[in-house]
């Protein structure tokens, strides 16, 4: 049954309310200062929307929808929340929140799935692991699917499987007009080609089918610390371990600080280290070998690896990023990780302030490297490398100088980067040029003509933005 509240802020809701399943809360709702901060991760931002329509399915996201063009208020969708920069909230807007659309129909025989926009990777894990199967999810498994997938997709299965935009098979939007429309290979593809990795732009996603692969449900994996001093000389090794590593190989070179957790030797807990997260999702006998120049590697603090499920894999950095941490991240594919560029990346990393801070050192390659780039709007260079220096927080005092840090550390390995990001790791003060350069010029024009086509008075916004051409567009 919906719920409201009274809102002299708003513009009549007996219209909205007659045909919402959802709840409806407005700002004078007992729940309403609890519901809007619970709306983002990021604790970097506050936001104040005049009304958060909960959406209950497709439906609610038509008639929300319908009710804020009507009265020309802003919009911001929200899946999971995840967004760093903010944009699964607004001030004075109308929030589309589907989160409670956590509908799951898997087929295992044909491998593939249909997910609720709601879900979080965590909960997509659970279903899909029943039967042994998974799709390229999020490191932090509190993270919405649907952003995610939106914005590319990078997880630890992506040198198996690609990025989460590769294994969209189709798509169920609400589109800025109010239609509920399929997206797929048959009905409309070229929406389907810009709800791979155009970020939101087009509509309200609010069912994904995804190929599902398989994997687990345990995998080889786990966790090696190492000692700061070693982090530039094991770098070295795992660049040319990795050189001609096969798919089923995965991880990445964590430089951050030890955590204060039980599974971490207590005089490792609260220094800096090398942590390499080991990930193999082939054979569990063959895993071993597989990393066994890795597991041999130098004298670690620490090296818990072994058969986890692949569940535990995807919640291993959840204590890193707990929701309300303050977070802005800066995202970058490696162009040449020559000696320099490992020595500068280390020197970097350890002149973070926040012991929460990390920087991940990713490689790509295998199936990212063989994704079909043409049949999606992200644009992924063919890089072995990307990185993610994330300055995270507590400290409202400290969040200028973990912001410079991070701008820092962009700025100073540009000599051996692309100057190019994922759309989900680009933060709104880097400025259309670099939008541009990530999707490329000419994937960038193909986006403005579907945008023109599907929003042409820019009604979703709150996103990595791409503009429509038209003169109606919202500002």
């Amino acid at each position: 049954m919906t719920q409201v509240a009274s809102n002299s802020a708003l513009p009549s809701l007996d219209g909205l309310r007659a045909s919402f399943r959802g709840e409806l809360i407005g700002t004078d709702h007992p729940a309403y200062e609890q519901t809007r901060r619970s709306l983002l991760f990021n604790g970097m931002h506050d936001r104040r929307p005049a009304l958060i329509a909960r959406c209950s399915y497709a439906g609610d996201v038509q008639a929300a929808l319908s009710y804020a063009r009507a009265q020309n208020l802003l919009v911001a969708v929200r899946g999971g929340g995840h967004s760093t920069p903010g944009y699964s909230s607004c001030d004075d807007g109308v929030v589309i929140d589907t989160s409670p659309i956590k509908t799951v129909d898997i087929d295992t025989a044909q491998r593939e799935g249909r997910f609720g926009a709601g879900l979080t990777w965590a909960e997509l894990d659970a279903a899909t692991q029943a039967d042994g199967l998974a799709v390229t999810g999020g490191r932090v498994s509190h993270t919405g699917i649907a952003g995610f997938t939106l914005g590319s997709g990078s997880g630890w299965l992506e040198r198996k499987y690609g990025m989460t935009a590769a294994s969209l098979l189709a798509a169920q939007v609400v589109t800025a007009d109010g239609q509920l429309v399929n997206a797929s290979a048959d009905e409309n593809p070229d929406l389907l080609w810009g709800l791979r990795g155009g970020a939101g732009n087009f509509g309200v996603v609010t069912e994904f089918r995804f190929r599902l692969h398989p994997v687990g449900p345990l995998v080889f994996a786990g966790l090696i610390l190492h000692p700061r001093e070693s982090a530039s000389a094991f770098i070295r090794f795992y660049r040319e371990f990795m050189r001609d590593a096969p798919d089923d190989v995965g991880g990445a070179v964590g430089l951050m600080t030890a955590p204060p957790a039980e599974f971490i030797p207590e005089a490792a807990r609260g220094q800096q280290v090398c942590g390499v997260l080991v990930f193999y999702t082939g054979d569990l006998q063959q895993g071993p070998t597989a990393f066994g120049p890795v597991l041999e590697w130098g004298k670690p603090l620490m090296s818990q690896v072994g058969p986890m499920p692949y569940t535990a894999v995807q919640s291993l950095l959840d204590d890193s990023f707990p929701w309300g941490i303050k977070d802005y991240g800066k995202v970058d594919y490696v162009r040449d990780l020559s000696d320099q560029a490992v020595d500068t990346m280390v020197q970097l990393a350890w002149q973070a302030r926040s012991p929460f801070s990390v920087v991940l050192l990713c490689p790509l390659g295998g199936a990212v490297s063989r994704m079909d780039r043409g049949s999606m709007a992200l644009n992924i260079p063919n890089m072995d490398w990307m990185y993610f220096c994330e300055a995270t927080s507590w400290d409202d005092q400290q969040q200028a100088a973990d912001i410079a840090w991070a701008k820092n550390f962009l700025a100073t390995m540009r000599p051996w980067s692309v100057d190019q990001a994922p759309p989900n790791f680009l933060e709104p003060d880097e400025g259309t040029r670099r939008i541009r350069a990530s999707f490329g010029e000419k994937k960038f024009q193909r986006l403005t003509a579907l945008k023109d086509r599907y929003d042409p008075t820019n009604v979703f916004s709150r996103n990595v933005n791409i503009r429509p051409s038209g003169a109606r567009a919202r500002t």
